[in-house]
């Protein structure tokens, strides 16, 4: 059903990338807007890795360092029958983790020295294995082709509302001809391109919640988990966190209540919780 979903999103955004270029800029603006979007996240998807761990001071441990950790990541890799992971440590009290890698062969794992202090093994495990289930599923790969698409209706709509205010709409039936109006369905496009990259975001997070309940055969483990990191988060959130990385977590790291939960890149931890649970009962 996630996969379903995910699918189902992705079509949407691509519905509506057409759409946008056809109704804002023409097939010319459409292409230009895709290719460049798509030049970034080529970037993006092939040294994101090295990015984002450089961007948290993560550093690399050896199973001397940190057996129990190692040892549980290369037990889940080979129950995946996935290539061995690189394992991170991030020096932050916060607890958290997130996995990175273009494929299973060029995968890392990264937790806190937070998640390591307050999870017992057991929990551990159902972190990791919801973290290698977004290896498996090719999760980063997936979230590239929804940011590709969405910032190529962004560019549009960006280059529309210029356009609008200079004068010049780029609207061949003129209906853009009102800079009001056009500014309205600039903003609205991007705004939908946004929801809908979040929702697909949201949707793979429990796809990996699924896989790795699986892939641990222990949902509770997880579920347990999440309750302690969510609780954790509110007394000690990460500090310096850039929103672009946000979605990479397992708990998201940016606080939010009321409406900014439209735009978060998690799902509830409470609906997690209860979705996993009635795994375990089931």
């Amino acid at each position: 059903m996630n996969r379903f979903k995910t699918a189902l999103l992705l079509i949407l955004l691509s519905v509506l990338l057409v759409g946008t270029g056809s109704y804002l800029g023409g097939r010319q603006g459409a292409i230009f807007a895709l290719v460049m979007a798509a030049a970034i996240n080529f970037v993006s998807y092939w040294w994101s890795d090295k990015i984002v761990l450089r961007m948290y001071r993560a550093r690399e441990v050896s199973e001397a360092e940190y057996s129990e950790l190692y040892n549980v990541v290369m037990g889940l890799a080979q129950s995946a029958s996935i290539p061995m992971p690189r394992v991170y440590v991030i020096p932050t009290d916060s607890p958290n983790a997130f996995a990175t890698g273009r494929n299973p062969q060029h995968a890392a794992v990264a937790v806190t020295e937070g998640i390591l202090r307050i999870l017992n093994r057991r929990e551990l495990t159902g972190v990791l294995g919801h973290e290698l289930s977004h290896v498996l599923h090719r999760d980063i790969l997936i979230g590239s082709v929804a940011a590709t698409i969405a910032g190529a209706i962004s560019w549009m709509g960006s280059m529309f509302r210029w356009g609008a205010i200079f004068g010049g709409s780029g609207d061949s039936n003129n209906r853009g001809g009102n800079v009001i109006f056009a500014l309205v369905v600039s903003m609205v496009v991007s705004l939908a391109a946004m929801l809908i990259q979040l929702a697909i975001s949201r949707t793979r997070e429990y796809g990996a919640d699924e896989g790795g309940a699986k892939l641990t055969h222990d949902p509770e483990a997880l579920a347990s988990a999440l309750e302690k990191l969510e609780a954790s988060r509110q007394v000690a959130p990460m500090a310096d966190v850039n929103p672009a990385t946000a979605h990479m977590f397992i708990v998201n790291p940016l606080s939010g209540r009321g409406l900014q939960r439209l735009f978060s890149t998690h799902p509830s931890t409470e609906e997690r919780v209860q979705r996993l649970r009635a795994m375990q009962q089931g």
